[in-house]
């Protein structure tokens, strides 16, 4: 049986160029190059504009998990080339802050000092104003990944809401103590 997600194709953007190495896909576009390793049992067909991820054996055992993720793999590796991703954080907070120090951030989060976060390869930092910042890149592993260590500093407590959250995200809250 073939995975849902891994029947979809993937459209290749103008400017995308795929090499397929065996069990290695490659992918070269405006943002820059990256590859990724494809699950055994997985093969990537080339067409005209289209990718196709197909299993060797469809009836194997674990064939239709490994069908899915290759094909997110190789879709995830397309898009991040072609346009790349973002995470949008927002900072919510009396005194909390965020400011640019050229492409690493220092953050005011109600410590007694500021918090400095550098800025890994492949990933840059936006700040619009002092509480909303996205974070950038062609890897979007490695977006949510700083995004989440970002969120971490702070993270939006349950109470009054004050913290780092994601943009759009909502914190559920509680009520506070009861007064007699």
């Amino acid at each position: 049986m073939a995975s849902h997600i891994g029947r979809l194709p993937i459209a290749l953007p103008k400017g995308v160029e795929i090499t397929v190495d065996g069990d290695k896909v490659t992918a070269k576009g405006p943002k820059g190059s990256q590859e990724c390793i494809i699950p055994e049992g997985i093969e990537v067909k080339q067409g005209e504009g289209v990718l196709e991820v197909v299993p060797e054996d469809p009836g194997a055992k674990g064939a239709s998990a490994r069908h899915g993720l290759a094909r997110a793999l190789v879709a995830s590796i397309v898009q991040g080339v072609s346009s790349g991703f973002d995470k949008k954080l927002e900072i919510i907070g009396t005194g909390y802050k965020v400011t640019a120090k050229g492409p690493d951030l220092d953050f005011a989060l109600g410590y007694s000092h500021d918090i400095p976060v550098k800025a890994p390869e492949g990933i840059t930092f936006t700040v619009a104003d002092a509480t909303h910042l996205t974070v950038s890149g062609i890897n979007k592993q490695q977006v949510g990944e700083v995004a989440a260590q970002i969120r971490k500093l702070r993270p939006p407590e349950p109470y009054k809401g004050k913290g780092i959250r994601y943009a759009g995200e909502h914190v559920r809250r509680k009520a506070g103590k009861a007064g007699k």
